[in-house]
């Protein structure tokens, strides 16, 4: 890994982006603690905002949302310990009443109802492409599109048994309309992540800003 110019002597190289961008501190001292709070409630405020984004489409009558893309790119940029509680702030925040759920949902019934496997997988997930992105996964197109990927899948594998089961649906229904009718959204994320993740590490190494 290319080390920052602007790295003091003796630091060790950044893990993931937030990293390189907000220099890391030891957890035990006061402003590690005040980052790491502040990192993990940005990242649930923003998976909350992006789950606000529904973009109608004529195929199905769930609306596309930003909810899944922001939690891995918070996972990501995060790390593994760091983006789980960031969404364990944010599914808990939503079963305590807030409307942070896509479309301004919210409670104990969505957390605990047909959606709640998807919840949970987000959590799982931000650990998942969080530890993939400490590995450097996150640092090329190639693999940080199978970050992603990863991500999606294992957001899949619980969410739509769960939708499944709790609806008395066959499994190929859910996994049509809780998985495959998604795929050309999650498509446009991967391709997305391929280009955007590594281009924000070439910046961040830059003091200057220009890669």
């Amino acid at each position: 890994m290319t080390v920052p110019l602007s790295m003091p002597a003796g630091a060790r190289p950044a893990r993931t982006l937030a990293d390189a961008l907000i220099a890391e501190r030891p957890a035990s001292s006061r402003t590690g603690m005040a980052r790491a709070a502040i990192l993990v409630a940005g990242g649930a405020a923003l998976t909350a905002l992006s789950a606000q984004l529904a973009f109608p489409v004529p195929w199905t009558p769930v609306p596309y949302t930003g909810q899944t893309a922001a939690v891995l790119l918070v996972g990501t940029a995060l790390g593994w310990r760091l983006g789980l509680l960031s969404m364990v702030l944010y599914v808990l925040a939503g079963a305590a009443g807030l409307p942070v759920y896509a479309e301004g949902a919210h409670g104990m019934g969505r957390l605990l109802g047909a959606t709640g496997g998807y919840l949970i997988g987000f959590v799982l997930a931000a650990a998942l492409v969080g530890r993939l992105a400490e590995r450097r996964w996150d640092r090329a197109p190639v693999s940080a599109a199978a970050l992603m990927v990863a991500g999606n899948l294992l957001i899949y594998a619980i969410g739509v048994p769960v939708l499944a089961i709790s609806l008395d649906l066959p499994f190929t229904d859910a996994l049509w309309s809780g998985a495959l009718v998604f795929v050309p959204w999650d498509a446009l994320k991967v391709l997305l992540a391929a280009g955007l993740l590594p281009a924000a590490w070439r910046l961040a190494r830059s003091p200057d800003g220009r890669g």
